[in-house]
């Protein structure tokens, strides 16, 4: 059985000192992976990476995920392999086509913005780019729609599922289901992973604005996407998710990182 990964997806952080406290911290509640937006409220995950490497020693640091649209594929491949050269091999690079949200982002960057249908034609051409290396990052790639998980199911070493927050096990289920058709003989080289929304109940209104739903709600109706406050009942939630999904890599935003690593410890003691 896959042993179990947890990361966090990095948060607002004001300034370098901010960032580089919020990384330490990540790695002493044992966290396996810190991961950064793109971009991290205006400012550019490379460089905050960059940064977190120097004050940390063992976690891995990654991108959760590039929207290849903001990017020049060459300028990227040359940052992605100083920062896993630079790091011991510690950086992954995550991927996505970016979201209609990103559209000015994109333009104030000087890039276009074309529909999701280029958006893959064109993230596909990057990771080809990004892979002629034999010394290169692992590639993440975030896959909901059934391009995308295509080309997830053909290129990535690590899958995340961007799965809507009021996913149900039902609906979750048939895309996993529909991934491990199309992953085929490649399936057991690929790591599966969610990024949850929420650990416990309680109102979160910093997420309702990104998501515009409230944890509450979610946690009532039974969306894979949270997981319950007691640690015992979410490890029984993600070992029953890895027998049934494969799913053995496990995320989540900064604001929930201190409930998250009692649940860490929990699925760690329970042999996950």
């Amino acid at each position: 059985m896959t042993p179990f990964r947890f990361g966090i997806v990095a948060g607002f952080a004001p300034d370098l000192a901010a960032w580089t406290a919020q990384a330490r911290r990540v790695e002493e509640l044992g966290f396996d992976t810190l991961l950064a937006t793109d971009p991290v409220a205006g400012a550019d995950p490379f460089v905050l990476l960059g940064a977190a490497a120097a004050v940390t020693e063992r976690i891995r640091l990654g991108t959760f995920v590039l929207a290849d649209p903001f990017r020049d594929r060459r300028s990227l491949d040359w940052q992605a392999r100083t920062l896993h050269r630079q790091t011991g091999g510690r950086f992954e690079l995550g991927l996505g086509v970016g979201r209609p949200s990103n559209e000015e982002h994109a333009r104030s960057l000087g890039r276009e913005f074309p529909g999701t249908a280029e958006r893959i034609t064109r993230m596909a051409e990057t990771i080809a780019y990004v892979k002629r290396s034999i010394e290169r990052p692992r590639l993440l790639l975030a896959a909901q729609g059934p391009k995308m998980l295509a080309l997830a199911a053909q290129e990535a070493d690590i899958v995340t599922f961007s799965w809507p927050p009021r996913t149900t096990e039902a609906e979750a289920q048939s895309i996993v289901d529909r991934f491990r058709e199309l992953a085929g003989p490649r399936l057991p080289e690929i790591e599966l992973g969610i990024n949850l929304v929420a650990v416990g109940d309680e109102p979160a209104p910093h997420i309702e604005r990104f998501i515009g739903v409230d944890v509450p709600e979610l946690a009532a109706s039974g969306a894979v996407t949270v997981l319950p406050a007691d640690p015992g009942r979410a490890t029984e939630i993600l070992l029953r998710r890895r027998e049934q999904w494969g799913i053995s890599y496990v995320t989540i935003n900064s604001g929930f990182a201190e409930q998250f690593a009692a649940v860490r410890g929990s699925t760690r003691s329970a042999g996950g």
